[in-house]
């Protein structure tokens, strides 16, 4: 259903590097260093404390996987309609050709789990009500998952803020305690208002583009999915190739 070779998402690329400029970009109009923007007691309290509030609340298996999917933001699935309705409709043709169980070879070099399970159950000889409910019991288990390990973004899109205030306050506490020293005066109130930028900027800039991006993502391999149980549905049930394609293309804009 998707084409593993990888390409860049140029869209992502353009969008984070136009909010980059335009930040780095304003605290230089406004005379301000961009190094001052650059605090790694600030970072870790902010990053630190955002992963391990997410990792708190998630399993480290849907953890895990949300960080590796987090790559499709640059290099998502590239999906292919026109090729997987193409590939459908010559495994329709060989059905009527050949049968079903001429299909079971095509199973044996299918890459893809739910493309080899539909190609073996058609061939099988399946009927469709049958073939469609085992088919969607594994999308829906897998679309749960990904969901699941998507929202570890949103999550931490959520708490960043929150431990950005927390590393102001501490930032400010540690300003109270050298009240008497101004030398240490600058770097606590620098982490102080630096933690505020790293919680807020990440969270509107990153955890949250990106979790939205995932979702966008998951939902175009659904009507893949979709695209592909119909297909399979179709053939079992002995559709003529030609109406079918027509109807495989009305999921497609």
């Amino acid at each position: 259903m998707t084409n593993k070779k990888l390409k860049l998402d140029l869209n992502s690329v353009a969008g984070i590097s136009l909010a980059l400029i335009a930040i780095i970009g304003g605290q230089f109009l406004e005379g301000g260093h961009v190094g001052s923007l650059v605090q790694a007691a600030a970072f870790l309290i902010v990053v630190g404390g955002t992963v391990g509030a997410v990792l708190l609340q998630s399993p480290i298996r849907v953890f895990v996987n949300g960080v590796k999917m987090g790559s499709w933001v640059f290099f998502p699935p590239v999906n292919s309609p026109e090729k997987l309705i193409a590939q459908i409709i010559s495994w329709a043709h060989i059905a009527r050709k050949e049968g079903l169980l001429a299909l079971e070879s095509h199973s044996f070099v299918a890459t893809d789990p739910l493309t080899k399970k539909g190609l073996q159950l058609l061939a099988d000889g399946n009927e469709s009500v049958k073939l469609r409910e085992a088919l969607e019991i594994d999308i829906n288990a897998l679309v749960s998952y990904q969901r699941q390990s998507a929202k570890i973004w949103e999550a931490a899109g959520g708490y960043a803020p929150t431990i950005g205030i927390l590393g102001a306050v501490l930032g400010l506490i540690h300003v109270m305690e050298n009240l008497s020293d101004p030398e240490l005066l600058g770097n606590g109130i620098a982490v102080a208002f630096v933690a505020t930028i790293y919680g807020v900027g990440l969270a509107n800039l990153v955890f949250l583009p990106i979790a939205n991006k995932l979702k966008s993502i998951i939902n175009e391999n659904i009507v893949m999915q979709e695209v592909l149980i119909d297909g399979f549905v179709a053939i079992a049930n002995g559709e003529n190739p030609r109406l079918l394609e027509n109807r495989l293309k009305g999921y497609f804009i």
